[in-house]
């Protein structure tokens, strides 16, 4: 039996460091994992700007929101433009994009999804390097995806903006390490939350079977059988964020509980 709740599910992060003194911007953090990811670095002393096109009703304490769509030149430009110093940035903004055969998909929806999960992140690790460039130092966490390094079938436009993710941190990494900047990819699998279930809602009705086997099927593709929790994510941020990364660059890091397939 393969489940996506078979442990438990904690509610703030196992890792603790001192981020204390930093500044931290965080792309699609109004809910999900950027929300997660937020109140992470929030927990370890970091100064969090949380960014998405749409401010929600709260925010962590202690957090502050820019309103910015990531897929606009200018309007990333003008968010970086807000900030004084930017010590780590998490490039997480995402659509899951189409779930449907290759035949299926429209021009736009294809370039609506390279647009926020790749030149998104393109866009803003430009502003980011900029700053850190002349700080002498800094970290760009990219949120990637199992999909970045695996076959994806009936998601095509995702797939390939996280492989392209992956690109672009060898490459950011290769470029900026001369200024002391670390660029790293994490690529979750399958994480519970909200955003996994319209992904398996929509594979589903794509695939013609039902969402429990569905479900059961992403689960069943981890060595251990079963879905990861978003403060895994944040974990391995916060460790990538801390002293304990700074000899870590250039790396894809799966956070998959073993993805197998």
């Amino acid at each position: 039996m393969v489940s996506s709740t078979s442990m438990s599910t904690p509610t703030t992060p196992a890792l603790r460091v001192d981020l204390s003194g930093q500044t931290a911007l965080v792309t699609g953090a109004a809910r999900g994992l950027g929300w997660t990811i937020s109140e992470a670095l929030i927990g370890c002393g970091a100064r969090v700007y949380m960014l998405g096109p749409r401010e929600p009703g709260s925010l962590p304490h202690g957090a502050s929101w820019i309103s910015a769509d990531v897929s606009s030149e200018d309007e990333v430009v003008a968010a970086f433009q807000r900030l004084d110093k930017l010590d780590i940035l998490v490039n997480n903004a995402g659509i899951a994009g189409p779930s449907a055969p290759i035949i299926e998909i429209s021009r736009e929806e294809f370039d609506e999804t390279l647009a926020i999960n790749l030149t998104g992140a393109f866009l803003c690790a430009r502003e980011a390097a900029r700053m850190m460039m002349r700080a002498g130092r800094g970290r760009i966490i990219n949120i990637s995806s199992i999909a970045g390094v695996r076959a994806y079938s009936l998601r095509t436009p995702y797939s390939a903006s996280k492989w392209g993710m992956i690109g672009l941190t060898r490459s950011l990494a290769t470029e900026l390490g001369q200024y002391n900047i670390q660029v790293n990819a994490i690529c979750p699998g399958a994480v519970e939350g909200e955003r996994m279930e319209t992904v398996i809602a929509k594979r589903a009705a794509a695939s013609g079977q039902s969402e429990d086997v569905v479900r059961a099927m992403f689960a069943g593709q981890a060595a251990l059988k079963r879905f990861v929790r978003p403060t895994d994510i944040s974990d391995m941020v916060l460790f990538l964020a801390s002293a304990a990364g700074e000899n870590i660059t250039g790396q894809a890091l799966e956070v998959s509980a073993g993805a197998i397939l």
